[in-house]
């Protein structure tokens, strides 16, 4: 139900306020009466909400939006020179799962230079990859094995992992990469794909032993 026009304007102004509480309130208020002339604000806090909280509400509210006029000025965000307004449109997309978003997923968001960027076309793309083209995103995605710190590649991991089986050819290929640090990262993802429960920072110091010893990691 689209809330009165009083209440819309103190919504409005609410997104605005310098109290993060204010702002919260606002935006669960738009996302409990959805109204299709908030959509631009809502897309436009999330590139500048400092708060990670409100940030979750204003995503909320714009997934209570019908996805066929959300889903494309979601995509047009994708290109902004804001890393925060490429990573919360993501991320939303991630929560709306409308596929018809998977074109836009491109190898360049897959590669951004900004991890969290990255970290969430990562999520986005696993959960929007159609059916059968899930190698050639497990190819891609291996390309940024070794990249960025422990949140950083545990987020890269599990991505992969989510994929299921057929992450295990690249990650075999990258086991004998030049490069210690991709094949540390894909020695301990190919352990938590078969082993779950590992942990991550088990998996990568068992990776570290692995190479030490002058092996692969690959069982016979």
């Amino acid at each position: 139900m689209t809330m009165p026009r009083q209440d819309a304007d103190r919504a409005f102004r609410g997104l605005e306020n310098s109290d993060a509480s204010v702002r919260l309130r606002a935006a669960m208020a738009v996302g409990t009466s959805p109204d299709a002339a908030f959509i631009d604000k809502l897309i436009e806090r999330c590139a500048v909400e400092p708060e990670f909280f409100v940030r979750d509400m204003l995503t909320w509210a714009l997934t209570r939006h019908p996805a066929s006029p959300t889903v494309p000025k979601l995509i047009d965000e994708l290109r902004s020179e804001r890393a925060q307004a490429r990573s919360q449109a993501l991320h939303t997309l991630s929560k709306i799962g409308d596929r018809r978003a998977w074109p836009a997923i491109t190898h360049g968001l897959l590669r951004d230079a900004d991890d969290e960027v990255a970290r969430s076309a990562w999520r986005t793309a696993v959960v929007l990859v159609p059916e059968g083209e899930e190698p050639e995103l497990a190819a891609v995605l291996a390309t940024q094995l070794g990249r960025g710190g422990r949140e950083t590649q545990l987020s890269l991991s599990r991505a992969l992992i989510a994929l299921g089986e057929v992450v295990s050819p690249v990650l075999r290929a990258a086991m004998t990469d030049p490069d210690r640090r991709v094949r540390t990262h894909a020695i301990a993802t190919e352990r938590l794909l078969r082993d779950p429960d590992a942990g991550f920072e088990f998996a990568i110091e068992e990776a570290k032993r692995v190479i030490a010893l002058g092996t692969t990691g690959q069982e016979g």
